[in-house]
This record gives structure tokens, sequence and C-alpha cells, in this order.
């Protein structure tokens, strides 16, 4: 093979990989991957970070018919979407990136893998492989923290505070929310978010949480409110967070959406209920919305440089890729006290 500035040729190598090969059952398998084609790059895992919420449905395999799950899931399934790789080689064509190169890349949880080089986005100086590791969930959030068109000084609520909500908790400090109100079970995760900018936490269940809001917002309620759970049972409580005319973003996508339903006030308070999807990213900037995917990234990069943002101390767990059934049994059985669970691909060298 003949690249260009950087590449060199080595030939088709084994690979390990992480498979759902069918629902609740998780291996890990080898295959082999061949040099990179023309406008390709190869790339070596550095780093990846776990979607517990997103991977645990999809091991779980329990889908509505007819949705995103059971149309985007088929076994055996690749999970995993957020890494942060090295370049091993480029093939023909490729001038933007060289060997050891550390880039990010919406991939699945596998040490070796071909891409197009338009995919990646190489990572500042600065900026590790493990903080690298966030920026697909970063990207995902950022279109959920503009979804609503929050206001200067309105008061929004996050219920979730797994990783992505932990995340939303952080754009919306840095969007201008006079209060944020974190509501979760766990102390472990409320405790987070309140370092990372939650003004008040609610250590109660959703359900729960309606008097407490009321309290602190004097009878005003919530401007907006974050569903990040996916859980059907929480969008009802969720509704009845909000003031008349306010605003949810579901970004939390339920596997099961024919158990949600509508909370009481929906329409005589005019509720607004938004929907949020990774894919919907604009793909070419415009005058009116030049947030693409690549912008949004490099948006996430310099607020952490900046020190407005914070994601090294919100990874609770790391492990060898060689673990995953043991780290996804217990995901399955308890993720309460987990955050971000991090693959580190380096322990395989």
């Amino acid at each position: 093979m003949e690249g260009d500035r950087g590449s060199r040729s080595v030939g088709t190598s084994e690979s390990l990989y992480v498979s759902f090969p069918a629902p609740g059952r998780v291996e890990v398998a080898s295959e082999r991957v061949p040099d990179p084609g023309p406008g390709e790059v190869l790339c070596r895992a550095a780093r990846s970070l776990i979607s517990t919420g997103t991977e645990t449905f999809c091991l779980r395999g329990v889908f509505d018919p007819d949705t995103n799950w059971e149309r985007w899931v088929r076994y055996p399934f690749r999970p995993g979407y957020s890494m942060a790789a090295r370049v091993v080689a480029a093939g023909s064509g490729v001038q933007d990136f060289r060997e050891g190169d550390l880039v990010g890349v919406w991939a699945p949880h596998q040490q070796l893998f071909t891409a197009p080089s338009a995919s990646l986005h190489r990572i500042p100086a600065g900026i590790g492989p493990e903080e690298a590791a966030w920026a697909a969930l970063a990207t995902t959030t950022q279109l959920a923290a503009r979804r609503p068109a929050l206001q200067l000084g309105e008061t929004v609520g996050i219920v979730g505070l797994g990783l992505l909500g932990q995340l939303v908790v952080q754009w919306m400090s840095i969007s201008g929310a006079r209060r944020i109100v974190a509501v979760d079970t766990s102390s472990y995760r409320l405790e987070a978010a309140r370092r990372h900018g939650a003004t008040h936490t609610i250590e109660r269940s959703v359900a729960d949480a309606r008097a407490e809001v009321e309290e602190l917002t004097w009878g005003r309620m919530l401007d907006v409110v974050f569903d990040v759970t996916g859980e059907p049972s929480v969008l009802p409580a969720a509704l009845r967070l909000l003031r008349p005319q306010g605003r949810l973003v579901l970004l939390g996508d339920s596997p099961t959406p024919t158990r949600q339903h509508l909370a009481p006030g929906v329409v005589s308070d005019s509720l607004s209920i938004l929907g949020v999807h990774a894919s919907l990213a604009p793909p070419v900037a415009t005058y009116q919305n030049p947030w693409t995917r690549p912008e949004m990234t490099s948006l996430f990069f310099e607020t952490l440089l900046q020190g407005r943002m914070r994601v090294d101390d919100l990874v609770t767990s790391r492990h060898s890729p060689a673990d995953a059934p043991a780290v996804y049994g217990r995901l399955v059985e308890d993720r309460s006290r987990e955050i971000a669970v991090i693959f580190d691909w380096d322990l395989l060298s």
C-alpha cells in the first residue's frame, strides 16, 4: 500500500471487539482488520466510553415494535459509539492525519478499525484520550441543551444523573440557568452533579420530587425539565414539575414507548415535549444553525481546556475490554454508583 504523509503498510491485523451475540449475552470476539483503503484511516482504540443506559438497553433487547431500537439493534450487535483512538496508518489520498495522531470517532468498542478520514476529529493538545472519549456524548447533550432555546435566568431540572445527565448539568451552567435542580435517587450521582454546577439536588424519585420543586421555586415550578432516564414511568412525573407553557426535553429514548403516558395538564398548561436524538445533528452549517457535529465537538474541547467543563472526575471505573462480560453484568444488575465507565484498550497491549 502506498499512503501519504506518515502512512505505512501494516497488513491485515487481528483485532478484538465487544459483541452482544444475543439478548443478555456478552462476549469478546476477534476478527481480521485489513489495511485502510483510499480516504480511510486505520485506528487503534485508546479509550472508549460505555453509554451505560443505551448499552444496557441494547443488551436486554426488550423493544417495542417499529421503534428506533428495534431497527437499530440486530444481534449479533456491536455496542459503543464514543471512542478515542490513535492513527496507525492512512490510506491513499489522506492528507490530514498521520501515524500517532489522537482522534475522536463514533465507533463501537473495538481494538482496530478503519474509518473514513472525514469522520475523524483531531484531538487538540492538552486533551488526553480519556477526556476525548466523551466527545460523542458531549455533542448529543449539546443538542439537548440547545433544543428548548433556554432563556437567560430560567430554572431547569435534570432527571437522571448518569453520564448524559452530568453533561447536561454542565451545559446548563454554561448557558446561564438561574437554578439547576438535579433529581436522582443516588446520593453519589447527586454529589457529582453539585460539584459540576447543580444548585439544588433532590434525592427522591421524580414521582416524589414535586413538593420540593414547588417549595424551592416559590410555587412557580420549572421552566425546562430534561428527562435523561429512558424509563417510561418517568415521563408523567417529570411533566408535573413544569410551569404552564414549560418545556420537557426527552433525551432518554425509551425502548418501550408504549408504556409511557402523559400527565394531566399537558394540553391545559400548553406544555411542550421536545425529542432529541444524536442522528439529527445538522450535517452542514447554515447561518441559522452553524452547530454541526464537528463544531459542537470543538466547543466541548474548548470548554475543557478553559476549565469551564470537567469530565475526568466523573469516571467511576476503568476496565480492560477483555473483562467486558463481567463489566456489563454489573451494570445490568446495578449502575446507581456508576457514572462513566471506561474501556482502556491500552491494557490489551
